[in-house]
């Protein structure tokens, strides 16, 4: 691994998705002033593709004007030796779908879904800078693009996916955006691609969160899809709140789903209610537990 990206030291790679990875690295700054960053860049056998770069840079743009505590910050664009490079928030307890090994207690993996609710909440309202909708879906809620900190920070990541909904969802390779288990039956099917489809991934986390299972789970990735196309949830044994929550949101029909990600923020929040509270403390001492185990 080259030992430095511009003017930041590389550290580590900390992650790798289809067609890029992600470095620790460190800002050095006057009178020894340090800050650590997360880097990502396109994957070695991809650098200077020139579509893929122009993704990055779409994902740089688009990100780089967003601002909230839930969403994970873009701090730069850069450019070395000829490449591109994304210089985001760095979030030290990694991803969930690393730390998750079993159910999460009932209150806390609502506050998770709460938190992820306002972060997308954000995202669907966002406006350009003539105060006109972007239309943005993320398209890819999933314990793997959910990141907390060792302080109980949950941020959504990966806005390499989030896009206008009147872009197309394809890649430059063809294949779906999004991690199947998680994708709606409207997105996997090809059809047009509303918010109401993070509702949906939404509500296949807060299932996992809860029981430790997926809903649409099936012995292969096709089986898997073929059970959320028909609308063929495996609904583990919850609560009559959740399970209500949990239907309303994976309903096949995405009209039929709550009318948006803010009600159904509220709909979990008033499940929070209902229960012992739990917050970014207890997610804190959680975190803490994963990584030194």
């Amino acid at each position: 691994m080259r030992a430095s990206l511009g003017p930041y030291q590389l550290v580590r790679r900390i992650g790798r998705g289809g067609m890029a990875e992600v470095h620790l690295a460190i800002a050095h700054g006057a009178s020894g002033f340090a800050r650590r960053v997360a880097i990502k860049t396109l994957a070695p056998e991809l650098a200077g593709e020139p579509a893929l770069e122009r993704a990055l840079i779409r994902e740089a743009t688009l990100a780089g004007r967003l601002h909230h505590r839930n969403l994970v910050a873009v701090h730069a664009l850069g450019v070395a030796d000829g490449a591109y490079y994304v210089v985001m928030e760095h979030v030290d307890a990694g991803d969930l779908a690393a730390l998750l090994d079993g159910a999460l207690a009932e209150p806390l993996a609502l506050h998770v879904a709460r938190e992820l609710a306002l972060g997308l909440g954000y995202l669907h309202a966002a406006r350009d800078d003539r105060g006109l909708p972007l239309g943005l879906v993320h398209r890819d809620v999933g314990p793997a693009n959910v990141l907390v900190s060792t302080t109980g920070d949950v941020k959504l990541a990966d806005f390499g996916i989030a896009k206008a909904t009147a872009l197309a969802d394809l890649t430059a390779a063809g294949a779906r955006k999004g991690t199947y288990a998680y994708m709606a039956p409207e997105q996997l099917a090809g059809e047009p691609v509303t918010a109401a489809a993070d509702q949906f991934g939404l509500a296949v986390t807060l299932i996992e969160l809860v029981s430790g299972a997926r809903p649409f789970d099936g012995d292969t990735p096709w089986a898997t899809m073929d059970a959320i196309r028909r609308g063929a949830a495996e609904l583990p044994a919850l609560p009559p709140d959740l399970a209500a929550i949990a239907a309303r949101a994976l309903a096949l029909d995405p009209r039929a789903r709550f009318g948006s990600i803010d009600e159904l923020g509220d709909a979990i929040a008033a499940a929070q209610r209902a229960r012992p509270p739990a917050g970014a403390p207890e997610l804190a001492r959680w975190v803490l537990t994963r990584i030194t185990t």
